[in-house]
């Protein structure tokens, strides 16, 4: 009979991570050892409505994310995921609270291009190839041409379109625009990548095999990744811990460690039973 076990669920202020005994530890596992990438200290953010009121989106969020591990921000529609995604990015900047990345503060931070980020849309120029989409992320800087082109290459080889260099993005898949939009996020060569609902417009089949692809490139890279997510699943199986947010306003419910080897079958019954507890807080 399979061993089953209880999910690990934390209060938001504890950031310690517990392996299982015996089991082979996740991405992020050795996490408590390692430098912190993100720090969100008393994050709130409200906006000014119509009628003059001030409509709160997030309230008090606090997060400490650990290098080369992987967050899911995971929760219902209109619980402000993407808005703290945007305030970590340095897109919107907080009502109240503070942002440091590696340690330093986000309005004294410099290295943005060490950050990059995936949207929900793969926001592909349909005039430009695959190669010349992957080679726009370098193009405000000094590099040379010649440069940008092999770094684009090396990005798309990277996610498993050698050969598809040429193609505009009309004549590929909606898996393999997908993987063009990775290579962009990643041709930076970020340290930290932010990723809001990426993968959710993707068939399951498709969807799958990109998280696959995600979690090898992680591997390779060693980078923190911050994902937003709606989905249980999705959130289980590549995270090594979820942060669950309630909505109106926006505030943490539950940190939720996924304490299970990788690749993680979401059919299985210890994969199920986190599946299950998400659930239940969403």
């Amino acid at each position: 009979m399979t061993d089953i076990h209880t999910p690990d669920v934390h209060t938001p202020d504890v950031h310690t991570l517990h392996p299982e005994p015996g089991s082979r530890p996740a991405a992020g596992a050795d996490a408590a050892a390692s430098p912190v990438a993100i720090t969100v200290t008393g994050i709130s953010k409200w906006f000014d409505s119509n009628d003059g009121q001030q409509l709160e989106v997030l309230k008090d969020i606090n997060l400490a994310v650990p290098a080369r591990s992987i967050y899911a921000i995971l929760g219902a529609s209109g619980c402000g995921k993407s808005t703290l995604l945007n305030i970590i990015s340095g897109i919107l900047k907080p009502s109240r609270g503070q942002v440091c990345i590696n340690g330093v503060l986000a309005k004294d931070f410099t290295d943005w291009r060490t950050i990059s980020y995936m949207f929900q849309e793969d926001r592909l120029l349909p005039w430009r190839t695959a190669l010349r989409n992957v080679e726009f992320s370098l193009e405000a800087g000094s590099m040379p041409r010649h440069e940008r082109s092999a770094r684009a290459r090396d990005a798309l080889q990277l996610v498993g379109l050698n050969g598809f260099e040429d193609a505009f993005p009309y004549q590929l898949s909606g898996g393999m625009r997908s993987r063009v939009a990775l290579a962009r996020s990643l041709v930076q060569q970020p340290s930290i990548l932010l990723m809001d609902e990426p993968f959710s417009r993707l068939d399951a089949q498709t969807r799958s095999l990109m998280h696959q692809e995600l979690l090898r490139i992680q591997q390779l890279k060693h980078m923190t990744i911050v994902f937003v997510t709606h989905d249980v699943e999705e959130s289980v199986v590549l995270a090594d811990r979820v942060v669950v947010l309630a909505p109106r306003p926006g505030r943490i419910r539950e940190i939720v460690d996924i304490n299970l080897e990788r690749p993680r079958d979401s059919t299985r019954p210890e994969v199920t039973r986190y599946i299950q507890r998400l659930r239940a807080l969403i």
